[in-house]
C-alpha cells in the first residue's frame, strides 16, 4: 500500500472511530456508560456497529470492488475469522453470490472489527479523562472551600 493510501485509510478509520464514539457517548450520556453498555450487550453493539459500518462504506464510497480492495489492502495482515463456515454443498449453494458481494462483506467485517477495538480504546481513554476531570473539579471545590474557611 502506498503511503498516501495508508494516510487515506488512517483518516477513514479515525473519522469512523470519532463519529462512533461521539454517537455512543451521546446515546449513553458519557464514555463510561457507553463503555459499560457495549461490554454488557454485545448483541446491541453488533447491530448498531453493522449499520454504522454500512453507512461509513456508503459515505466514503467504499461499497464497491475497488473500495473493498482498498480496505482489504490496508488490513491485509488481519486474520479472517472463518468459525462456523462450512463448505457443504447446501451451504455453498445458499451462499452463491458475486465476488463483489463477498469482497465487500469481508472488507466490512474486518473494518468493523478494527473500528470496534479502536472505539473501546477511545471510550476507555475518554472515561479516564472524565474521571480525572471530576476528580480535579472536586479537588478545586474542596480547596476553595478550605480557603474560605481560613479567611
Amino acid at each position: 500500500m502506498l503511503p498516501y493510501e495508508r494516510q487515506q485509510f488512517e483518516f477513514l478509520l479515525q473519522t469512523g472511530v470519532e463519529r462512533f464514539v461521539e454517537r455512543s457517548e451521546q446515546r449513553f450520556r458519557g464514555a463510561a456508560r457507553a463503555l459499560e453498555q457495549w461490554k454488557q450487550d454485545p448483541e446491541l453493539l453488533s447491530t448498531w456497529l453493522s449499520g454504522f459500518c454500512d453507512a461509513i462504506f456508503e459515505d466514503f464510497l467504499l461499497n464497491n470492488v475497488d473500495g473493498a480492495c482498498f480496505v482489504l489492502r490496508a488490513l491485509s495482515k488481519q486474520k479472517v475469522d472463518q468459525e462456523g463456515e462450512q463448505n457443504t454443498p447446501q451451504s455453498v449453494a445458499t451462499q452463491e453470490r458475486s465476488v463483489e458481494a463477498h469482497l465487500i462483506e469481508l472488507a466490512k467485517s474486518l473494518f468493523c472489527r478494527l473500528l470496534f477495538n479502536k472505539t473501546l480504546e477511545s471510550l476507555e481513554l475518554h472515561s479516564s479523562f472524565q474521571a480525572m476531570e471530576i476528580h480535579d473539579g472536586t479537588q478545586k471545590e474542596f480547596s476553595e472551600g478550605m480557603s474560605q474557611l481560613d479567611a
